[in-house]
């Protein structure tokens, strides 16, 4: 398994548009699905204090949780109960981890009526009073962050810099902490893992770097070399399975990842490359993070763009689909938002006219 592969670019070259840190950026994406960044100015200290905000939360009895988990709102805000969600070729099998879900910025006025579990108002906790603008400094440096990213992705695939950033203005980007629970000796026995194997629906996602905690609750550092990200490299004739590689970026690193958003309109030029989070082999360490997700405007297609549309993209990611109906679907897959959810995509007239018959007294009224 490779560990030293991944490029580490530089986000001041990005930012001054150097042409080899964007060409190593998008050959690492197309390769990885996943790039280090360095140079990003995050204070850790603030960074820590946010955990330390979500793990005294997380610890509060179930009856002062559970109004701040908004299934009415598929989780997309508030806190997400441990077990909730699940990946979709896992058989099932729930994560170990309780979450919560904040957008760092407003949502758009539209979409508030259009998708409304999406682009919903934030849900804050009492009694923390600091955690909610550490929360929204973090999720807005990071998708500061992504844009720059995003840009430097279009030049290098010979676009505008605004072909990425404009189709994400509005979106509905979400800012998610993350406590993995720990797992108990049978657990590890049986290689549970912290979340499955999986590939994120966004555009592209930021990880800033997370945090283990010991069996005491005390920050600590990684118990053994077991745990963390590992991805799943692009398969290659002589690796048909891809290679596992470990996402663990250096020290003062961001991790930026490919979703299937970005992979769709590039045409695959870009991998959202499979991933999953293992526990370390010692049990009773649990360990949180951070991570923001850009999205595409929800009224935006998912389809590939023209200059990556050949008969064989068109197939292989078709048919097109609003960003939005998109997200719906993947929600649904996974357990966050309730199967009929489907069944109220796109404006449906049987209702009205079911309504009209009821009125004048004719069968097929419901």
């Amino acid at each position: 398994m490779a560990e030293h592969d991944i490029p580490v670019v530089d986000l001041t070259a990005l930012e001054s548009a150097d042409a080899a840190a964007d060409r190593s950026l998008v050959d690492a994406l197309g390769t990885y699905g996943l790039v280090h960044v360095r140079g990003l100015d995050l204070d850790r200290a603030a960074l820590l204090a946010l955990y330390a905000d979500f793990i005294a939360l997380t610890e509060r009895p179930l009856d002062q949780k559970a109004p701040l988990g908004r299934a009415d709102l598929w989780y997309q805000r508030g806190w997400t109960p441990p077990d909730t969600e699940k990946a979709v070729l896992a058989g099932g099998q729930p994560d170990f981890k309780e979450c919560y879900f904040a957008a760092p910025h407003d949502v758009d006025a539209d979409c508030r009526v259009e998708y409304p579990q999406i682009y919903a108002d934030n849900v804050w906790p009492e009694g923390l009073p600091d955690f909610q603008a550490r929360y929204l400094a973090m999720g807005r440096l990071l998708h500061a962050t992504g844009l720059t990213v995003l840009a430097a992705i279009a030049r290098a695939l010979g676009l505008s810099a605004g072909t990425f950033a404009d189709r994400v203005e509005g979106g509905a980007h979400v800012t998610r902490l993350l406590r993995y629970l720990a797992v108990k000796p049978q657990q590890v026995e049986r290689g549970v893992l912290w979340g499955e194997e999986h590939t994120d629906f966004n555009l592209l996602t930021l990880l800033p770097g997370g945090q283990f905690y010991d069996p005491e609750g005390q920050p600590a550092p990684r118990p053994d070399d077991h745990g963390g990200l590992y991805l799943r490299s692009r398969p290659t004739p002589d690796a048909p399975a891809g290679r596992r590689v470990r996402g663990l970026a250096p020290p003062g690193c961001l991790v930026v990842q490919v979703g299937q958003q970005l992979e769709i309109l590039t045409g695959g030029a870009l991998v959202a490359t499979p991933h999953e989070i293992a526990p370390p082999k010692t049990p009773g360490y649990t360990r949180c993070s951070l991570a923001h997700f850009v999205h595409l405007h929800a009224h935006q297609v998912v389809t590939p763009l023209t200059p990556f549309r050949t008969a064989e993209t068109v197939a292989a990611y078709r048919p097109p689909v609003l960003a939005g109906t998109y997200g719906t679907k993947t929600l649904v897959d996974i357990g966050l938002a309730p199967r009929d959810a489907l069944d109220r995509l796109g404006y449906r007239h049987y209702e009205r006219l079911a309504d009209q018959r009821r009125a004048e007294g004719r069968p097929g009224g419901r």
